[in-house]
């Protein structure tokens, strides 16, 4: 072989290093001045790995995320998956942060056991892991986890709509989110445990990855099949907004969902949604921060165990006993849109 000049070589080690970047099927948000890099001193370098950089959820939570990074003078590198479930994607990213020295990885998993071995390797290297919005299964996996109590908001959920029938006898469908996914199983569980009906009250069910369009057309093949349907549980907002599109000609059908995003507290005030529990991402990435930032000063303060980062129901139709807030006191807690 002829011998390559510096400024060819430059250019094949940056394009390698772009294709390697691209392999991980992901984005890269880099936040905080300064040359001395990742992991120098007690500057903290965050990693955060959210399922996807589309759902209004997880743009919510890394927006804040850079937000408290460049507060606490912190560089984060922000990456995602492909989609809702790739977990490869997120294996990917976990390795991608370690050989960059980040302090510390926050996670948002899209499957509960599927990152475990990345995130055991991330913490033999001396990163912490912490869980956001979804746990790892094990928990002890991470070394701290701050979320919703993602089982009692699905009771919450489970059991306001079960009131808001009013005594009817329920014809439920349940659109589920990822396989896998703890969030998934706890506010499935959660909803069932709130609802209190038999299983014969369960009339179908179907996973949507908690993507509107594949909700719609689940919810439109349940609708076929049980065209009385009364009662709808959805795992977010976007598979919510899909069953209410299914539904539009229909009446008397309730719909609850988690989330607590701008667009899905106004659709509960307009009345496609009767219900919505709110999450607080931006409480989760500013916690995650500071842990991250407060570890790197003082490495004593590594955080552990699960904190709650709270819920709250939203709707205009108060039903039961379940305390709830109305759409205007949503509509200024709310994330995701201009409020």
């Amino acid at each position: 072989m002829g011998q390559v000049r510096a400024p060819a070589l430059v250019a094949t080690i940056a394009a390698a290093a772009a294709l390697a970047c691209l392999g991980t099927g992901c984005s890269s948000t880099r936040t905080g001045g300064g040359d001395s890099g990742p992991g120098s001193g007690d500057r903290a370098v965050v990693g955060l790995v959210t399922k996807t950089n589309s759902n209004p959820y997880f743009v919510k939570l890394r927006e804040s995320a850079k937000a408290e990074a460049d507060k606490r003078g912190a560089k984060l590198i922000a990456l995602a998956g492909k989609f809702d479930g790739d977990n490869q994607g997120q294996v990917d990213a976990i390795n991608n942060l370690v050989a960059q020295k980040v302090t510390g990885i926050l996670i948002t998993p899209s499957s509960s056991g599927g990152v475990l071995d990345a995130i055991a390797a991330a913490r033999q290297k001396g990163v912490i892991v912490v869980a956001l919005d979804t746990a790892t299964d094990p928990a002890g996996a991470v070394d701290a986890t701050f979320a919703t109590d993602n089982k009692a908001a699905g009771v919450t959920q489970g059991t306001y709509v079960r009131a808001a029938l009013k005594g009817a006898r329920p014809k439920a469908v349940l659109l589920d989110g990822t396989p896998g996914s703890s969030v998934d199983d706890l506010r499935h569980k959660g909803f069932l445990e709130g609802f209190g009906e038999p299983a014969s009250a369960i009339r179908g069910t179907a996973v949507t990855n908690g993507d509107q369009t594949k909700a719609q057309t689940a919810m439109e093949n349940l609708l076929q099949r049980e065209p009385g349907i009364n009662a709808v549980y959805t795992i977010n907002e976007p598979a919510a907004a899909g069953a209410a599109q299914a539904l539009a000609s229909k009446k008397n059908v309730v719909i609850g969902s988690i989330d607590g995003s701008c667009a899905g507290v106004r659709n509960v005030a307009a009345g496609r949604f009767a219900a919505t529990v709110m999450q607080f991402p931006e409480k989760m990435a500013r916690m995650g921060v500071d842990a991250v930032a407060g570890y790197a000063k003082d490495r004593s303060r590594k955080p552990k165990g699960f904190v709650d980062t709270g819920s709250q129901l939203v709707t205009d139709k108060p039903a039961g006993t379940v305390a709830s807030k109305d759409t205007a006191w949503g509509l200024k807690n709310c994330w995701g849109q201009e409020r």
